[in-house]
Formats: C-alpha cells, structure tokens, sequence
C-alpha cells in the first residue's frame, strides 16, 4: 500500500508540472499562467548536457479579452488580433484571445468581475473609455503612465492629443491606450427620402426638421420604419450615449455640473430629451417595442433593417458603416451611395448648430494581470502605425491616430472624412466614477418613457434614483 500511494503521489506530481492551467467557466476569460511563471528566457545548456537534452525555452501565454459580438472567428477582432499575432516578432510569447460573448451592458458586468481576481483576469483587456474611470478608481487597472512615456509613438505626436483625455482618469494618470473612436449623428436612406419627396442631401437643422422627416416618411412609404434609436435597457450605453446623451447635449444641458461638481437631476432639458423620445413612440414613428428594447436591436437596424431598405432614419454610430464592408456582419456594396450621414442637430438650431458625443475604445492591463511587460510590448506593437490602419481599416471606426488620419487609404473610405468632421463638436461622457451607475437609471428612464410612461414622472423617479446613488450633496437642479 505504502508503495502503492508513493507511486500515485509521483504520477500526480507529474500530472500537475504538465498541466496548462484550469479553464475557467464561460462567463469569465481564462485564466493565464500561473502566478508564480517567470518571463521567458533562452535556456541555457548546463555543461554537461549534450545538445539533444537541452530544454527549449517555455513560451509566456498572454491572454486578451474582449467583446465577442457573436462573430467568433469571423469577427473583425479575432481576425485582427490573429494576423498582428502572427506578425509579432517576440516567438517567446505566445497570445491567447479570451473573448466573452455578451451584449454590451452583460460585457462591462462580466469584465468587472473578471478584473477583481488574479485567477479571472487577463493580461490585456479591451475598455470602453467611459469605463476606464470607474475600472481605475475601483483599483482593476494599471497605471501606464511611466510605460506610454518612455514610448515615442505616444510623444511625437502620432496619437491625437485631445483624444488621449479618453484613457485619462480623474486621478490625472493614463489606464490604455485607445485604438479607436467614433462619432454619433443621423444615418438615413437616400432612395427611401427621394420615394418620400424628402431631400437626398439632408442638414436638419433643428428637432422639429427630425420628426416633420420621419412623419413625411410614415405618410408616404408603406413597410419603412421611419426612425430607429437606442431606447432598451438592453442596448446598455448605446441607448444612454447615442439616444439620451446625443439629445440632452442638443439641448444645451449636461450630465454633470462641472463647477460646482455636481450631478444635474432636475431641468428643462432633461424634460425636451424625454419628449422626443416620448413623441417617437406615441406617433409610432419607431420600429415595435419587440423590436428596440431587445438587446440585438443596434444589429438589426444597422445589420437588417437600413440594408434591407425597411429604415428611413437612424441615430447611431460612424461604426456601423463597417458592417458593410465586404469582411464584414452585413456586406453591401451599395451603402456609400444609397446612404447618408448628417449631423444631429441641437433641438432648436441654437449654436453650435449640432451636436455629437465621442467615444471608444483602448487596450489596457488589469492590476491583475500576470504579464504586464509582455502585455505592454504586445500593446506597443499592436498599435503602432500599420497595425491600427489594418483594423481601422477592417472595422470602419474612426482612427485616433493622426498619421493614420493623413493616409490615402483612409481618407479614401466613405464617410470617414464627415464622421471625423463630428469631432470638431464632439462632447465626451463625465469622467466620474459614478458614470457607470448613472447611466444605468438613463437606460431605465429611456425604457420606462418608450413604454409610456410620462417624461415628469420617468424624470422624477431617475432623480430619486441619482440622489441615492451619489448622494444628496453631490446632485443640483435647474
């Protein structure tokens, strides 16, 4: 028996040197190596090793995470991350996608979790810039100031200056580095408009030119959805950025109150913003409620419904074009001339005239991560000058990278040009670490006036729901 349990305790051991590290459940990204792996080195032969016994050195996994938006291999991440993986030249380190599949708000849910522990958390992380904040002040993400300093892409100006502010926390200290942006503005059907009589070079210039469009629209095309925005709890921050946000910054109002620091939880304009989206939905001028409340509403309209000539109007992303790539979800040659982008305009046509919210996303190392070096080095190349044009290329987003901004090849896409126009009257989300959080009771608010409830009183219960959350020293009302 002794003998016996020696030799299983041996077959054990041996078992567990051999072992790659335990899969993690689904919901989570993988764990990398273990805590205690070093960074690969050369090994050397001891003296009395002849060449056949010399070990190989052991590669460093570096595990990165990110949304999967349903594509799997054939979304334009994984098909990115796989060709600058093969092009890396460190062969020593050895990179491993962890994507999770979920929908936006699931995502941020899932990733938070992840980040908390060394088991869960990967070696690099994809954040959206309105979650470095939050993901910062929590403690989950690492300072790279000292790294992108010492980096010369970062400080010869390679980078937009003013779009580094997106990776920037309240504590002054940058936590990635951006890959892309986007701008926001109204997406609408150039054969759809002719058929209506409506103008195929459109510039509304208030609120009331929006919705006299999409009323003309319902009256004169039969099967069209005349306009389509972001209004569910399940689109998460696309219906809190591209529908509230886009329309209460039309208004002249914010958010936040930067002087005195405080969130605004009473005002005219959160009201204006409310009634367009309660105007929409009374006049039943957007798709069913089956339809823009589901979580895959932002696919279907951009993937189905604007492609299939069902959708007059749509307030979105400059993103979405990349759908319609021939690599990409939905391909469709035609876009760039049956489709038009214009800017959504204030709700008055006071200055500036329109309006626009930024955003994107970075890469970034989790205060967790196993590997930070490798992953800084991977970050470094990743994102340098012809590896950023490859996805920017690929995914139709806006670039942050000035020498990428001049080149023939993306200048010469369609819409980049205009799309990159917005930004001149681009706003940006509060860097607050209480965002996140408020931007939860927007998507209740928008959902519960889609639904038919009164904007007063949608409005009343988000100003409760603010105050508990950030306390009644920290709000103000107009």
């Amino acid at each position: 028996m002794i003998i016996t349990s020696a030799l299983l305790c041996i077959a054990l051991l041996i078992a567990g040197c051999s072992s790659k590290g335990n899969n993690s459940e689904a919901s989570s990204p993988p764990a990398s190596n273990s805590p205690s792996a070093e960074p690969s080195q050369s090994a050397e032969p001891s003296p009395s090793a002849s060449p056949s016994e010399t070990t190989p050195a052991e590669k460093t996994t570096i595990t990165i995470t990110y949304r999967d938006d349903g594509r799997g291999p054939e979304g334009t991440l994984y098909k990115w991350i796989e060709e600058v993986k093969a092009s890396y030249p460190n062969k020593n380190v050895e990179i491993k996608q962890t994507p999770i599949q979920a929908s936006e708000g699931d995502y941020f849910a899932k990733i938070a979790l992840a980040l908390k522990s060394p088991d869960t958390a990967p070696d690099i992380v994809t954040e959206d810039t309105f979650m470095i904040n939050s993901d910062a002040s929590a403690g989950y993400l690492t300072p790279m100031d000292d790294r992108v300093s010492g980096w010369e892409d970062w400080t010869n100006g390679s980078f937009i200056e003013a779009l580094k502010k997106g990776v920037t926390a309240s504590d002054g200290k940058v936590y990635g580095v951006p890959y892309n942006t986007d701008s926001r503005g109204l997406w609408y059907n150039k054969q759809i408009f002719k058929q209506a009589g409506l103008p195929e070079d459109w510039h509304p210039k208030n609120w009331d030119e929006v919705l006299q469009a999409a009323r003309t629209v319902k009256e004169k095309v039969k099967n069209v959805v005349p306009i389509w925005m972001n209004m569910g709890k399940a689109t998460g921050e696309a219906t809190s950025m591209q529908t509230y946000e886009m329309l209460l910054y039309g208004t002249g109002e914010r958010l936040y109150d930067d002087a005195s620091g405080k969130w605004i939880v009473k005002s005219q304009g959160i009201l204006d913003a409310l009634n367009f989206v309660s105007t929409v939905n009374k006049e039943k001028l957007g798709p069913p409620l089956s339809k823009v409340l589901n979580g895959q509403a932002g696919n279907t309209s951009s993937r189905e419904y604007l492609p299939q000539g069902k959708l007059a109007i749509s307030l979105d992303g400059s993103w979405i074009a990349g759908n319609y790539l021939s690599n990409g979800a939905a391909p469709w040659p035609e876009y760039k001339d049956v489709l038009g982008f214009t800017a959504f305009p204030t709700n008055k046509g006071q200055d500036p005239g329109a309006i626009t919210l930024a955003g994107g996303w970075a890469l970034s190392i989790p205060a967790n991560a196993k590997h930070k070096d490798e992953a800084w080095d991977f970050i470094k190349y990743a994102l340098n000058k012809d590896n950023t044009k490859k996805l920017i290329l690929a995914s139709g987003n806006i670039t942050v990278r000035a020498d990428v901004g001049k080149d023939p090849e993306y200048t010469a896409m369609p819409f980049n040009e205009i799309s990159t126009d917005f930004l001149q009257k681009a706003e940006f989300r509060p860097a607050q670490d209480k965002y996140p959080e408020v931007s939860t009771q927007i998507q209740t608010m928008v959902e519960s006036v889609a639904s038919g409830t009164s904007p007063e009183n949608a409005a009343k219960k988000y100003a409760q729901d603010v105050t508990r959350i950030v306390g009644k020293d920290k709000i103000v009302e107009k």
